[in-house]
């Protein structure tokens, strides 16, 4: 036990480690903790670290998947509805069906294996291309058809793995039957999944409680998925409608306080999850590589490479009729959304990075057939599913910044956001505006004193005043100017209260009120801080 938690030690220590110089290199840390991982595995005395396919497939991926549906808008996920499902389920599907023929007419894989390590190596990673895309300001529409699929991607191909499973243990498969049973688990999955969330923020109003709420929000994302999935689905479909749901409807139903510890809370659970999710996968390397010595190496080079350009030429074959297609063939359709540049579906074919839930679904293969015959090409899937993993994580997160910049994509980005920032800065405005309204109201129906109007419109004067007025470079020097000093004064009120507390007039009680105030007011400069930012 005490040597499991030295090595757990040592990957956090490493984690932060790898961030400090991604940050300071400005790359993505989930490549240098993919080559940490595999760096570590190799180091004398460093004990294998296995990843149990269970730990990803069931206390890995649920959070996973939560977090960013509830991240995610549903009206942004509504409107890009039919980009999505082409992508996470058409693409998929045609994905994995190239995989099996290719493997079978160039490899001489049976068809069913075939069709078993494309469902594995078909979903691309809701993680890995969306922590690049973000750094490279390519548009939002881009990037919310990226995250819906990534969401709802893994839903198909565990539901095609498992058909592709059973018929190579059972020795029978039919079309028909795996069409009703998949349309039955979408339609069951999304109402039980909308229905955990409603219970999920029904008990969090009524618990008032933050601690309480926050446990209740970790343990929603396993009850959304752990049902369906023990069921026979795939529980990636309820987990995401239950975090949708919890996005559009939370807000108004979810306590300030709640709201400010869950942001720090999540997201440290996600920045933990993720890292060592990376690390844990490139420590599988050792593993494999002891594996390989006993298996032709040609044959493994030879899987992995044209699994690689299958599944490189399926997304670009399958996107660009996908995207044009449709709007040939429907005029209205052409007038409500026009068809986008061609770098647009460039741009999200190139973002194929496979991820760790294709290796948990290869490492969670069976040993042996029904019949006690060793499962075929066990070995072999395992490789090809490392060898995807790691060359389209190192080889897309060091080529797509340039190809972002060479399409030309990261302009139209730029431009799309600083149009969102204006109309933040509208929308601020006119909240504030109706909030000095609705106080003129409460004025005339309650017996309020002039003391307290003037302190409630001084404190409405002062948030007024902290919006800049557009985002043009002048007005940014000045808000900028304006933030260095209001930390400044921070500091120094921060300096004067300790220097009160270690003169013991003041408890420690007090100074933790007084800080979190101060602690507030300075989180609020750095929620502000983007705006009027160059671009």
């Amino acid at each position: 036990m005490a040597a499991k938690f030295q090595t757990f030690l040592i990957l956090l220590t490493v984690l932060a480690g790898t961030a400090l110089v991604a940050r300071r290199f400005n790359m993505a840390p989930a490549i240098l903790l993919m080559l940490a991982g595999v760096g570590l595995a190799f180091v004398p005395g460093m004990p294998p670290v296995e990843l149990p396919p269970e730990l990803v497939l069931l206390m890995v991926l649920p959070p996973l998947i939560y977090s960013a549906s509830v991240a995610m808008s549903w009206r942004e996920f509504k409107n890009n509805l039919r980009p999505i499902v082409l992508l996470a389920v058409g693409a998929v599907i045609f994905t994995a069906a190239m995989v099996a023929a290719a493997t079978h007419y160039l490899i001489g894989l049976p068809w069913t294996i075939g069709f078993l390590l494309g469902a594995i190596v078909a979903p691309p990673d809701v993680v890995a291309p969306l922590a690049i895309a973000r750094r490279l300001n390519i548009p939002r529409r881009l990037l919310v058809i990226l995250e819906g699929e990534g969401l709802a991607n893994d839903a198909t191909a565990l539901i095609l793995y498992r058909f592709a499973l059973a018929t190579i243990m059972i020795g029978h498969f039919s079309l028909p039957l795996a069409a009703g049973e998949f349309s039955l688990i979408v339609a069951g999955e999304i109402a039980f999944g909308i229905g955990v969330g409603w219970l999920s923020l029904r008990l969090r109003k009524w618990s008032c409680e933050p601690r309480v709420e926050l446990t209740l929000s970790l343990i929603t994302p396993y009850v959304s998925y752990w049902l369906p999935e023990h069921v026979g689905g795939s529980g990636v479909i309820a987990t995401v409608a239950c975090g949708l749901y919890v996005s559009w409807n939370g807000p108004l139903l979810i306590s300030a306080s709640t709201r400010l510890q869950g942001i720090f809370f999540w997201d440290l659970i996600i920045y933990l999850i993720e890292g060592l999710l990376f690390l844990l996968t490139g420590f599988q390397m050792r593993a494999l590589y002891e594996k390989s010595k006993a298996f032709p190496l040609d044959d493994i080079m030879i899987a992995t490479a044209v699994v690689l350009m299958i599944i490189v030429i399926a997304r670009f074959a399958w996107l660009y009729p996908a995207t044009y297609l449709p709007r040939i063939l429907s005029k209205s359709l052409r007038a409500r959304d026009p068809s986008p540049p061609w770098q647009w579906p460039f741009t999200l074919a190139f973002t194929g990075v496979r991820g760790a839930v294709s290796l948990a679904a290869a490492l969670a293969l069976p040993f042996t057939l029904p019949d006690g015959d060793a499962f075929p090409y066990r070995d072999l899937i395992l490789f090809v599913a490392f060898g995807v993993i790691f060359v389209t994580l190192i080889g897309v997160g060091l080529t797509l910044p340039p190809v972002v910049r060479w399409l030309g994509v990261a302009e139209a980005g730029r431009n799309e956001h600083v149009a969102e920032h204006e109309a933040e800065i509208a929308a601020r405005r006119q909240a504030l505006d109706a909030a000095l309204r609705s106080l003129d109201t409460l004025t005339e129906e309650k017996d309020v004193s002039d003391e307290v109007m003037q302190l409630l419109r001084a404190r409405h004067e002062i948030r007024v005043n902290q919006l800049p007025d557009s985002l043009d470079p002048a007005h940014h020097d000045v808000s900028a100017a304006g933030t260095v000093l209001t930390r400044e004064l921070i500091a120094a009120e921060r300096k004067f209260i300790h220097d009160l507390l270690r003169d013991g007039q003041i408890t420690d009680e007090t100074r933790r009120r007084i800080e979190r105030d101060l602690d507030l007011e300075e989180a609020s400069l750095a929620n502000r801080e983007y705006q009027g930012a160059p671009l």
